[in-house]
Parts: C-alpha cells; structure tokens; sequence
C-alpha cells in the first residue's frame, strides 16, 4: 500500500512525538496511510561539539534516541513497517506521557526501554540488544540523509514528507498542543495546502511552549512556559 505520508522521527525529540499524535488522531479520522521512517539526532550534529553546542544531557539523549531507532530498523525488518509505528508509539509513551523522574531514568536504560516497547508488539523482545548494535547504522544514515534531502539541512525533526514520491517533504508542523479531533483535521488541511505550493519555503519563530507533555512537567489541560529555541535546541543562557 501506498504511503499518504512519510514520517521522519528520531524517538527522543519531544516536538516529534507531539506531531505524531497529532498525525495518528488525524489518521484514525480518515484512514491515512502512515510510512515511519528514521532521521538520527545523533547523526546529523555527529561532527558538532555537545559540551559547547547544545545544553547538558543532549548527547546522552540523542545517543539514547540512536540506539532506539536501531531497534526500530530491526523490527521492520523483521516484523514489517507496520510493527515500527506500534514500537515508536510504545516508546513515546514510556519516555513523555510520564513523569520527569520516569522519563530519566527511561533514557538511562535504553534496551530496557526498548524491551518494553517491543512487548506491545508481535516483534521478538530480543531485539533489543539492537539498541548496541551498528549493523543498522548504514540504514539509519540513509534514511537521515535522505530526509535532509528532501528539506535542506537547516532543520530538525520531525520531517514530513507529503503525497511521497513527488509531494513536498516539510520540517513540522512543530506544536506543542494536541488539538482537539475537529481542530486536528482543520491543521492538517492547511499544512498539506501549503506543501501542495511549490514555491513555499518557510514560515517559522523560535519561541515555542514547552509541549504538553507530563515528562516536561506539563499536564493536559496545561500551557508550557515559552522558550527560545534556535538550531533545533533550547537557547544557551548568555555567559
């Protein structure tokens, strides 16, 4: 079956899993078809320098992030594309839908996390010592290089590309609400207009709201406080 869209996603980036939320609701409203595909963190800033670059813990997390997309590669080639949409729902889960503290400690345990996640699929638990493993890594760096492709390289993620494979591939929509099921679809439909233009390049600010997500210390029903993000990244404080 012919993918609507394909989905770009590294499995840490908090942006990335609202988006596909928001994605998901809108694709239970009318039976859209979702291909998931794998952009690393980690690998696209490999040649950057985190300890001046990116405030404390991205390293850890974006290597977290690339050992998670290692088991995601395995189970589609094992169980089929389908079971990575079933993976990456599991690990969101467990990574931002609970407290700071769980979501930690998740980060910290990555083949645990990935065990767990693999439960709720029908793909072998073991592969979760593929979260170690750099027999994937050709594959992931194909992918990430594949997105960057389609959007340029000043991005991050997540990266949607529409109406594949002719249709514009977009950085976003980044949100940090879910929108109610009506609000979702009337989204969706303004942000495919606009990639259906082919002369539409941008629209951006770098003041976002923390998501609404419990392991940000936002709770539904919630706004986030709003930060400065520039570069993929929350702002580094002036020295």
């Amino acid at each position: 079956m012919m993918a609507d869209l394909h989905f770009y996603f590294d499995p840490i980036c908090p942006f990335a899993w609202m988006t596909s939320k928001w994605v998901r609701q809108v694709a239970k409203q009318q039976s859209y078809a979702v291909e998931w595909r794998f952009i690393s963190l980690r690998m696209v800033n490999a040649g950057v320098d985190y300890a001046s670059h990116f405030p404390p813990g991205y390293e850890k997390s974006h290597s977290a992030g690339l050992g998670l997309l290692r088991v995601a590669a395995a189970v589609r080639q094992s169980a089929g594309p389908a079971e990575v949409a079933a993976f990456y729902e599991a690990v969101g889960e467990a990574i931002f839908e609970r407290s700071p503290t769980e979501q930690g400690s998740a980060l910290d345990e990555p083949r645990g996390l990935a065990a767990a996640a693999l439960g709720g699929t029908s793909a072998d638990v073991g592969l979760a010592d593929a979260v170690d493993s750099t027999d994937y890594d050709a594959l992931i760096q194909a992918e990430t290089d594949e997105a960057l492709a389609l959007t340029g390289r000043d991005v991050g993620t997540p990266i949607l590309h529409f109406e594949p494979p002719s249709g514009t591939a977009l950085f976003g929509p980044v949100i940090s609400r879910l929108p109610a099921p009506a609000e979702a679809l009337e989204l969706w439909e303004h942000v495919v207009a606009l990639s259906r233009f082919p002369g539409f390049a941008e629209l951006k600010r770098s003041l976002r709201e923390v998501p609404q997500l419990p392991a940000l210390g936002v709770d539904p029903g919630q706004v986030g406080g709003q930060e400065d993000w520039q570069q993929g990244h929350r702002r580094q404080a002036e020295s």
